[in-house]
């Protein structure tokens, strides 16, 4: 028998499920989804339509989210970025509009009513947060009516950095956060994804995921590499160095980098190398 379909990434519900899934799922009735915009800097995905539950993940301002159901100020959808499925308030969705120009290669920065650093900021992106630029006046980038960042924070869509470790490093200190996805706080796989999305490779949300899928297996007897993803049960970290990784960090409540022997047991943990 066919095991279940992952319902963090596979999008069904007991009342309908996404067109693609019909071969594989039955559903009362299936849908072909409308895909949407994120229309702000941060917006959290919850397994259940109320802000009181736990994130699951969150959205980053331009990310493509397909919804298959609206209702009571929900959407329920699809993060084309990584498929992690769930609920997040409408409101926080726009159309589509024109393909992203350029993302976020900064750990974050302002939006300003202006092109002025005096201008009031309106709102806040993250890294790999996805932008289309429409005018540029004074150094600043145009991405919606009345909204401006600074031009030298963002970089085309394929302009990216290769060395994820050295993206990693630069969120040190950064607070840690069950579901985060961003410079504001974050958790452990969260961190791999965004150092990976810097560099141009897709990336599965979840620690389990990515073990499935990211590189090879290093064998146990190799040393271990710069840019090695490290993996114990229920954890992942980016190697700096033969000796030290950098991790978001459940014990500090923040990312920090610690001696690779610290963190990982042998024949505990899996080491993969990306190619």
């Amino acid at each position: 028998m066919n095991a279940p379909l992952d319902h963090r990434t596979n999008p069904y519900r007991d009342d309908l499920a996404a067109a693609f899934l019909k071969d594989r799922i039955k559903a009362a009735r299936y849908v072909e989804g409308e895909d949407m915009r994120i229309a702000i800097g941060l917006a959290s995905l919850h397994d259940a339509p109320d802000s009181q539950t736990p994130a699951a993940t969150q959205l980053l301002y331009g990310e493509t989210f397909t919804v298959f159901d609206e209702g009571d100020d929900w959407a329920w959808g699809q993060n084309a970025t990584d498929g992690y499925v769930g609920y997040l308030p409408a409101e926080v969705l726009s159309p589509q509009g024109n393909a992203a120009t350029h993302s976020i290669s900064v750990l974050r920065t302002f939006v300003y009513r202006r092109p002025d650093m005096k201008a009031p900021a309106c709102d806040l992106l993250s890294m790999n947060a996805r932008v289309t630029i429409l005018d540029e006046e004074a150094g600043f980038a145009r991405i919606d009516r009345d909204a401006w960042v600074f031009l030298p924070h963002l970089s085309p869509m394929d302009q990216h950095e290769s060395d994820i470790a050295k993206t990693a490093l630069s969120f040190l200190g950064t607070p840690y956060l069950w579901g985060g996805r961003s410079s504001l706080g974050l958790d452990c796989s969260a961190l791999v994804q965004m150092s990976l999305l810097r560099a141009g490779m897709a990336c599965p949300r979840d620690s389990d995921l990515q073990k499935s899928v990211l590189g090879s297996v290093v064998p146990a007897d190799e040393p271990i590499q710069r840019g090695d993803i490290i993996f114990s049960p229920g954890h992942v970290a980016i190697a700096v160095d033969a000796t030290h990784a950098v991790h978001a960090n459940g014990h500090k409540m923040m990312v920090t980098v610690n001696p690779i022997a610290e963190l990982f047991k042998p024949g505990l943990s899996i080491i993969r190398r990306l190619g």
